[in-house]
């Protein structure tokens, strides 16, 4: 077991090396910037794939993400109205269900 020792650890080093060589060049930089873009948001996202297309994003396509924004809201909003008033019929339903036979 002894006689390995060197030997595991020379191949260590040269992966702790390999590994800071490579890190350090374009595919460091590469990796850097795929995490980094996990905290973007929606916005900066949009931006990002309209700029690798060649759009400039303007004061419209802001305005055009607010708008988004607003209608995203009023859906969820009128999801929850119905998602109320689903209720509100079934239950109705289930009292009819058990009322008394006329």
């Amino acid at each position: 077991m002894g006689q390995w020792t060197p030997v595991v650890g020379m191949i260590g080093l040269a992966l702790v090396i390999g590994v800071t060589i490579v890190l350090s060049g374009p595919v460091g930089k590469a990796l850097a910037e795929w995490i980094r873009g996990w905290t973007r948001t929606d916005q900066q996202w949009m931006a990002m794939k309209a700029a690798k297309h060649g759009v400039a994003l303007g004061g419209d396509a802001e305005r055009l993400l607010a708008e988004v924004d607003d209608l995203k809201r009023r859906v969820a909003e009128a999801e929850e109205r119905l998602d109320f008033t689903e209720r509100l019929l079934a239950k109705d339903r289930a009292a009819q269900r058990l009322a008394p036979p006329r």
